[in-house]
Formats: C-alpha cells, structure tokens, sequence
C-alpha cells in the first residue's frame, strides 16, 4: 500500500505541475501557444456543438447556437483546469487522509475554501493551503483574461462591421470594387485608405488570435458577418485589383494581401493546421475561372477600369490567391463561418447565401418645390 502512495503522490505532483504550466502558457505568457489539454478541450466542444447543429437545416439556427461555442470552450476550459486540480490534490493527500474518496472531499473543500474537510497533519495542512491558494488564483486568472479577449474581440468586430457596407452581406471580394462604381459606402480613391487599415487590423488579428485561440470560436454578432470571411473578401478584392488594373497599382493593396496571409498562417500554427509557407504561383486553386470571371463581367457591367480581361488577368490573381486560399477554406470550414461566395465549403451541406445588396431608396422628384421656392422658404423659416 505504501509504494501505491508513493505513485499517487508523484503523479499528483506531476498534474499539478503540468496543470500550472498550462495555465501560465495560456493566460500568462504572450506567445502563441498549443497544449495538448487546450486541444483535447476544444476538439471535445467543437465535436459536442456540431452533433448539435447537425439536425438544423438553416445556417440562422446553426449560427444561433454556435455562437455560444466560444464561451462553452472558456468554461470547459476552466473546468479541466479545476478538475485536473482536484485529481492532483486529491491524490497528494491520500496518504494522510486514508481513503481516495475522503482525499477528494478533502482536496475540494480546500480548493473552494469551504473548510468542511481537514486533517490534522503537517503534509495534509500544508496541500490544503496550497490549494485553497490554488482555487482562487485560478479563478482570478480567468478573469483577469476575460477583459483582454473581449477588447481583441471589440477591436476586431468594429472593422468586420463597417465592412458590410462596403463588401455586402455576407462581405464579398468583387463586391469591394463593385460598389466603388456604384458610390455607395466607398470610392476609389478610398480604396488605398482601406486597405491600409486592413493591414493593421489583420496584424492585430495575427497576434490576438493566435496568442488566444479560444477568440477564433467567437462569433460575430451579425449572422451574415464573419472576420474570416471579411479577411478572406478583402484579400480577394486586392488581388482583383492588382490582377486586373497593373496601371493602378499601389504598395497598399499589396500590404494588405501580405498582412492577411500572414495572419491566417499565424493563426493556424496556432491551431496546429499546416500551411504551405512558399507556394507555387502557378499552383492550381478551388476557384474556378469561370466563377473569376462572371465577377469580372459584373465589374464591367458597372463600368470598373480594367487593363486586362478575365484571361489576362488570372494568373495574376491565382497566382495572390494561392498563397492563403487553402488556409482560409481550412478555417471556415473548421469554424463553420457563414457560407459565403468564394469562401469554400463547410463540414455540412450548405448553400452559398449571395450578397445582399441594399436597394436604391432614392426619393421620387414627385411633388418636390423648385430650388428657388424651396429656398425662399428655408428663408422665411430662418426669419
């Protein structure tokens, strides 16, 4: 029986030990990180969420209930780790309590600071005070790390959100430039501005996501929006443009398509996916030329300047989208993001929602005073 103890007391060392580790590299250290319990936690949540939603066949009701899957993987999260606590406690203290089942009373009267359970010895004091210690830093660590994840959260969202009025609902690469012709939301000459600051919100993305992967699982608040769909929009209207209009181009788009990339790879080691860091330009992609080059058609319905036509112009753009269409369709795919055009397939059958578009509410000329009545009348009214 006593070498038995002996085993308990080492592997209870051990899992604390690890435990603790875990918890620093998570909540503490500011590196990106993979351990194998955060892995087992979020395959585990992920796994029970889809068996969920598999029966529901629109994309609404399964957005609605994934969107509590990231708080689910915090609190999952905390419960492995306070488990795990337990266990190593309890197995600390079973040679002084006597009894595995005593040992695990014991160990989470300590750890909740009920007092209910003690024994009167110096070792089993000794595990108590630790754990007790234990069971509040846990908990304060915790939330302590709420704050930061919802201010990388805000941070993202606020960009993913202005950016439906700028690429559609859900957002769509060609839709960027589409709507640079239609003067709504965007011009342009506003285009090397916007870029720009998705090179910057891509960079804090690159670095709060993979630092936090549990942030990867929350969703937007719009059922339509979401930051890798918006990412992956914004990357192809930048390869688009410099596909199409060369005589146009500037550093700022390529910047942007860089950044973005570079994020996905970043994110994804995170996440323990592999990326192909060096691809081959002449590399075959998922898009199909001719779904290129319907988008392409619809730029020149509107009147988009071009230098090229949808063939001249391919390559070029495979030749940008290959350096992070594998990853992306990776990520949505393990992320169940919304189902939107050119954003890949999803772990279930789901139909590509199209880009809704707001229609033109101009006011009927029906009725409406001449300028000059019109300002006669402001004046009187200012009179």
């Amino acid at each position: 029986m006593e070498a038995l103890h002996v085993l308990a007391v080492v592997a209870g060392l051990l899992l604390a030990l690890v435990t603790t580790a875990h918890i620093v590299r998570t909540l503490v250290i500011p590196r990106a990180s993979r351990t194998l319990m955060s892995h087992i936690v979020d395959t585990g949540v992920d796994a029970l969420f889809a068996m969920i939603v598999r029966p529901i066949r629109s994309y609404a009701g399964k957005d609605k209930v994934l969107a509590a899957q990231g708080a689910a993987v915090i609190l999952a999260q905390l419960a492995a780790w306070v488990l795990c606590f337990e266990l190593a406690y309890a197995l600390l203290l079973w040679p002084s309590v006597g009894g595995f089942a005593s040992a695990l009373r014991q160990a989470g009267s300590s750890m909740f600071t009920l007092g209910f359970a003690s024994t009167p010895s110096a070792g089993a004091t000794v595990v108590d005070v630790v754990a007790a210690a234990t069971g509040v830093v846990v908990v304060a660590l915790q939330i302590g790390y709420l704050p930061t994840l919802y201010a990388a959260f805000n941070r993202r969202e606020t960009e993913v959100t202005l950016l439906l009025a700028r690429a559609g609902s859900p957002p769509w690469g060609p839709e960027l430039l589409l709507r640079t012709r239609y003067g709504v939301a965007v011009r342009s000459d506003d285009l090397p501005a916007s870029y720009s600051g998705w090179e910057r919100w891509a960079a804090d993305v690159a670095e709060s996501h993979s630092n936090y992967p549990v942030l990867v699982r929350f969703r937007s608040p719009n059922k339509l929006s979401s930051w890798l769909v918006g990412l992956l929009a914004v990357m192809d209207s930048a390869a688009m443009l410099l596909a199409l209009c060369p005589s146009r181009e500037r550093i700022e788009p390529r910047r942007a398509l860089r950044m973005g990339f570079t994020a996905l790879r970043a994110i994804g080691s995170a996440l323990g996916m592999h990326a192909d860091v060096d691809p081959d330009p002449d590399g075959e992609i998922e898009l199909g030329f001719d779904e290129f080059a319907a988008a392409v058609e619809q730029l020149r319905t509107v009147g988009f300047p071009m230098d090229r036509d949808a063939e001249e112009a391919w390559p070029h753009f495979r030749g940008w989208r290959v350096n992070y269409e594998a990853l992306a369709y990776a990520l949505a795919r393990r992320t169940d993001a919304v189902p939107a055009p050119w954003s890949g397939p999803r772990r279930w059958a789901a139909a590509t929602i199209p880009v809704q578009r707001p229609p033109n509410r101009a006011p009927s000329q029906t009725g409406l005073l001449p300028p000059d009545q019109v300002k006669a009348a402001a004046t009187e009214a200012i009179s």
